[in-house]
């Protein structure tokens, strides 16, 4: 018995989000399944990644001598975390629920040559230290300059710190071996059980020093002494990172009982100084971006309304010709634009990644996607794609056939491999580089391969699903007849060039977005977290309006200035957004951020290059279906004979 094809849809589409719920354990709320410990549970703190704002370039914990546990295992990782560059893995620092701890030695160890060189490196970039505790990124509590009472909290604390005034010619570099940890908890009123809500450290570097001989963890420390209640604090004699030399790590664990509960524990991460959105800034944005686009579709319905009633209301084919304008186009304004295939392939691209935008700012909006599940929202990204390539198959097919297009598998197979094939080798290329650094954030073998499975087995398989079902079915007619000759085009004006008209119409659609596109790039290279989805999805819905919009104004300048090549100029015209979202990506570049390596630089442009092309099909795909339905409407609406 032959399945219908819309459950075999259903089927594909049901396996994907499983694997999305289970295997990227992306749908989360916070709140949910909360973690209760008694008072002598153990509580395992994870290392992640080394992360540096100045070189982009993560590394593995274990990449410097720090002390090792005596069996290193990997946390299971989703495909978001593995793209992100994260590596969770176990560490020595264990403590028990609500039993404060007082200088624990955690190892000695001494310095090789290539240990001290790595720790003076990471130094001199800047290379925070990220661990994690019941799920609760590790931050270090710093006060404000400008508020006495006010906190704020910085993601990891740095490796160490470099002393330029010590006299030497390169500098003294220090190490913070001695990290306070101050676990806050919500106890429940009822039951001897407590739920962790914060995670803060502060480090210290403390040469430290000890009685007699070495005893491993029994040894009594000189400048750290639990017994005395000596309580460490910055030491006069700081511990240098130099070879041969031995380092001795410790630590002190402080429980502290807080009235925040256990489903607000991520406020202070989200709402960190550096992060705070500016509501001012962005809600002026969208006002005026609102009220400009209220009164270019008010201008337009006006203009138009008189136009054709004036079209209606002639009565002689004589008439008709004396008149001027978008009419007299009618008979060449359907005429199929050259490269029909290229454009075919750019507009199913893009309807593709609008399904996956789209799908994912509204799970992320009502919270299905929170920051505190790292790689959720990247993995989303990843198998909604997939999942799309059936839309983007039938759109090209449904396009192509009506370009009059036979060879629907050709335009099939360009659209399932030219833009995924663009961004993957612009990936490839940058993942080779992050590679040969010998960074973590390199993608390993497995997760290129699983990245291309689903490429050419998912969504490939759904590409071509669509563009047999688009190519099947019957493309509506033409409200007008194509002639046989094409007419001739006047000579336009200085403002109607393609060129200029183009670049203007990209203006509006960037200045919708850009207020927000800063606060994105600050999560994305300053690591800061990104959360406020809903005040994004009104920015996407705007973005929407306002990319139609200025194509539909500009495509009526046109057909009225009697120029009917509009196919490419509407999609170039929002489109063209793009290009000022790299030139804003390069000033941020220049102003915001300290990259000085040249491999993070090509890293950075490489990847802003990537996300300007996917703009680029995004704007003007919007832009292109806006004035296809717009001419659609205004040709099928005047009695042309």
């Amino acid at each position: 018995m032959a399945i219908p094809r819309s459950r075999t849809l259903l089927t594909w589409m049901g396996m994907a989000f499983v694997l999305l719920a289970v295997g990227g354990d992306c749908f989360y709320l916070p709140g949910v399944a909360p973690a209760d410990f008694q008072r002598k549970d153990p509580l395992q703190v994870k290392v992640n990644k080394l992360t540096s704002t100045k070189t982009q370039l993560p590394y593995s914990y274990y990449y410097l001598p720090f002390c090792k546990p005596d069996t290193i295992v990997d946390s299971a990782e989703n495909l978001g975390e593995v793209l992100r560059g994260d590596r969770i893995e176990n560490s020595p620092y264990v403590f028990e629920m609500r039993e404060p701890q007082m200088c624990n030695i955690v190892c000695k160890m001494t310095l090789t040559n290539k240990g001290a060189r790595d720790l003076k490196e990471k130094i001199e970039d800047e290379y925070r230290v990220n661990m994690i505790l019941d799920n609760l990124p590790l931050v270090v509590p710093v006060k404000r300059m400008d508020q006495d009472l006010n906190v704020i909290y910085q993601l990891g604390y740095y490796v160490g710190f470099k002393d330029n005034f010590s006299g030497t010619k390169d500098g003294q570099y220090f190490l913070y071996n001695h990290l306070s940890f101050t676990v806050k908890y919500h106890k429940d009123p009822e039951m001897d059980l407590a739920r962790i809500v914060g995670f803060e450290v502060t480090p210290f570097s403390v040469k430290h020093d000890y009685e007699d001989e070495w005893f491993g963890n029994k040894t009594r420390l000189i400048t750290c002494d639990p017994h005395a209640k000596q309580i460490v604090v910055n030491s006069a004699n700081p511990q240098e990172v130099e070879a041969n030399k031995d380092i001795i790590f410790t630590y002190d664990v402080e429980f502290k009982e807080s009235d925040v509960k256990w489903a607000s524990r991520w406020d202070i991460y989200l709402l960190m100084a550096d992060a705070q959105i500016h509501w001012f800034s962005i809600v002026n944005s969208l006002m005026i971006v609102l009220f400009l686009t209220g009164m270019v579709a008010m201008i337009m319905l006006r203009t138009l309304f008189r136009d054709i009633s004036q079209y209606n209301q002639l009565e002689t084919q004589e008439e008709a010709q004396e008149e001027t304008g978008w009419k007299l186009v009618h008979g060449d304004v359907f005429r199929p634009p050259a490269n029909s295939d290229l454009l075919c392939v750019h507009v199913g691209t893009g309807v593709q990644f609008f399904g996956m935008l789209l799908v994912t700012m509204i799970f992320a909006a009502l919270g299905f996607l929170s920051p505190s599940n790292r790689g959720g929202l990247m993995t989303a990204m990843v198998i909604l794609w997939v999942l799309m390539g059936i839309f983007a198959g039938y759109s090209s097919a449904r396009l192509y056939k009506m370009f009059k297009g036979t060879e629907w598998k050709k335009i099939t197979l360009t659209t399932a491999f030219m833009f995924p094939g663009i961004i993957f080798s612009i990936f490839f290329i940058l993942n080779a580089l992050i590679w040969g650094q010998k960074s973590s954030g390199a993608v390993p073998f497995t997760t290129m391969f699983a990245l291309v499975l689903l490429w050419f087995g998912i969504s490939v398989p759904l590409v071509f699903v669509g563009s047999y079902m688009g190519f099947k079915k019957p493309v509506p007619e033409d409200p007008v007849k194509t002639n046989k000759i094409p007419r001739q085009i006047p000579q336009q004006a200085w403002y109607m060039n393609p060129v200029f008209s183009i670049l203007i119409g990209g203006i509006l659609p960037f200045g919708a977005v850009f207020i927000e596109l800063f606060f994105i790039l600050t999560s994305i290279w300053l690591n800061q977290f990104y959360y406020i989805f809903g005040v994004l999805f009104v920015v996407f819905l705007i973005l929407i309006v306002t990319c139609a919009e200025i194509t539909i104004v500009l495509c009526y300048f046109q057909l009225c200035s009697e120029d009917y090549l509009w196919w490419w100029r509407s999609y170039l015209t929002s489109g063209s957004s793009a290009l000022y979202l790299f030139l804003y990506a390069t000033f941020y570049f220049f102003t915001k951020l300290e990259i000085t390596k040249p491999v993070s630089g090509v890293l950075y442009f490489g990847y802003m290059l990537a996300a300007s092309y996917s703009f680029f099909v995004l704007t003007g795909t919007i832009g292109f279906y806006a004035c296809f339905w717009f001419t659609r409407l205004i040709y099928s609406s005047v009695k042309i004979d």
